[in-house]
């Protein structure tokens, strides 16, 4: 089971509201089974990640999710940051019977406003096919893209 603490989601307190939906980082109200679910079988960038991972993950960085009128899970983002200078928004995924609704902009674009009244100041996004949803909060290509490095231990199978 995820070690989510009540502590944590507490200071963060993100609770904003769009219509039935509300963007949450309450652990109790996000399923973990549902984004273990979407991140191991549907997000092209996840799938065959095993649940210990997903957990892991989850543990380690700071949870979104949004939760519609009936409290059923439509969309998570997860947010791994160092609270001070640099986020990195990373699994962002809506279930797909809720896509097409402006739901990824809203929820990335308050993960956004929240981290940098907190005082971050660069955040970082990867995306195959969705740069239109981050352009329009603000997003653009990477500055000097020739700066940037990775050691990417990942085998051909999970990439």
């Amino acid at each position: 089971m995820c070690n989510l603490d009540d502590e944590r989601a507490v200071r963060t307190k993100v609770n904003t509201y769009r219509g039935e939906l509300c963007l949450t980082d309450d652990a109790k109200k996000i399923s973990i089974d549902t984004i273990a679910q979407w991140l191991m079988h549907d997000a092209y960038w996840s799938v065959g990640r095993s649940r210990k991972i997903v957990e892991a993950s989850i543990d380690h960085s700071y949870l979104y999710g949004v939760i519609d009128g009936d409290g059923s899970l439509v969309a998570c983002a997860r947010v791994v940051t160092d609270t001070s200078v640099f986020a990195w928004i990373c699994d962002v995924f809506v279930d797909e019977r809720h896509r097409g609704q402006g739901i990824a902009t809203w929820m990335v674009g308050d993960v956004v406003d929240f981290w940098g009244d907190a005082g971050v100041a660069r955040f970082l996004i990867a995306t195959r096919d969705a740069h239109e949803v981050y352009t329009r909060i603000g997003f653009t290509a990477v500055a000097n893209p020739e700066r940037y490095m990775e050691i990417d231990l990942r085998t051909k199978s999970e990439i």
